[in-house]
């Protein structure tokens, strides 16, 4: 087979099999309970997906040189941000419907676009603007059921606090995903990888004395794979950019819509709402605009480069 097919190939088996392990990981940590503290879940997912970081790059033969680092303040800053974002990823996880938490969780990207845009003052023209806002809109329908219920004066619906909780999480995500852009510049993806997960995991070791819950084996169990399943998750989403475009490969992230409602429905019994349905259809569908728009935007620029006069 040419090698031209089969490396793309590979980029995508590698990003749906990333995406299949995620929401693996995502169910195992629903499946723990809701009385469990988010930064004793952070921790865990944080600590054991080490395990795999760790082995993949002794096999490589990288271990070593994945801990030299030019900007240690800029990986405890990623670090950090990413804590948080995760932590409120958890928390609304555990209480929304799967499907739900993982369609308002697509407002990251839409939300790094703007992001970008103001910090690191990317250029974004009319068409992803308009991507962005449609996304955005997609979102709000999804979320809009669950808010009201803030609205009412209902602050203790732990469902309504649970969208806010994956919403905060999205934009603390789309910040990380601004700090990692800074990073990239100077550091290596494996170190990027193995200080996330380093600094994570000490950051979450700092909530103890706020009160971690006392765990069943079988909770213990699930956080542990949980964790075991991010790290391989995320060494196959990094190897998944070796071998294809990231506009080639991102738009396989959305397979896990699917994934979660097939999940959610015969694992925690959660139907989604005809709201939740349309919502994500449009935010799925800016998120597409948004990769493809990229890659014409890529096309574009490669070729006015190789039509550049050579200065002599």
């Amino acid at each position: 087979m040419d090698a031209d097919i089969l490396s793309p190939m590979k980029g995508i088996l590698l990003k749906v099999l990333s995406v299949v392990i995620f929401v693996c990981m995502s169910t195992c940590i629903k499946a723990a309970g809701s009385d469990i503290a988010t930064g004793q879940i952070t921790f865990y997912r944080s600590a054991f997906a080490m395990v795999p970081i760790l082995g993949f790059l002794a096999l490589r033969g990288q271990l070593r040189d994945a801990f030299r680092t030019k900007d240690i303040t800029g990986h405890l800053a990623r670090g950090f941000v990413g804590i948080l974002s995760m932590s409120c990823g958890f928390y609304g996880l555990v209480h929304l419907p799967l499907p739900e938490a993982i369609a308002i969780g697509y407002a990251m990207p839409l939300l790094a676009v703007i992001f970008a845009a103001v910090f690191l003052r990317e250029t974004v023209r009319l068409y992803r603007w308009s991507a962005v806002v449609i996304g955005l809109m997609g979102v709000l329908i999804i979320t809009w059921p669950r808010l009201t219920l803030l609205r009412n004066g209902e602050f203790g619906s732990s469902e309504a606090l649970g969208a806010v909780g994956v919403l905060l999480s999205a934009t603390l995500g789309a910040i990380a995903m601004v700090l990692v852009r800074k990073l990239v510049k100077t550091e290596r993806t494996h170190t990027i990888v193995l200080y996330f997960s380093l600094s994570a995991s000490v950051f979450s070791l700092a909530t103890l004395p706020f009160g971690w819950a006392a765990m069943s084996w079988a909770s213990f169990l699930l956080l542990m794979v949980a964790g075991f399943c991010g790290g391989v998750a995320q060494i196959l989403l990094t190897q998944s950019y070796r071998h294809a475009d990231m506009s080639t490969i991102a738009p396989f992230e959305y397979t896990s819509i699917v994934l979660g409602i097939a999940i959610g429905y015969f694992f925690f019994g959660d139907i989604p709402t005809e709201t939740m349905l349309a919502g994500t259809a449009i935010v799925v569908s800016a998120g597409i605009f948004i990769i493809f728009r990229e890659h014409q935007l890529g096309l574009e620029r490669r070729g006015a480069r190789k039509h550049v006069t050579p200065q002599g």
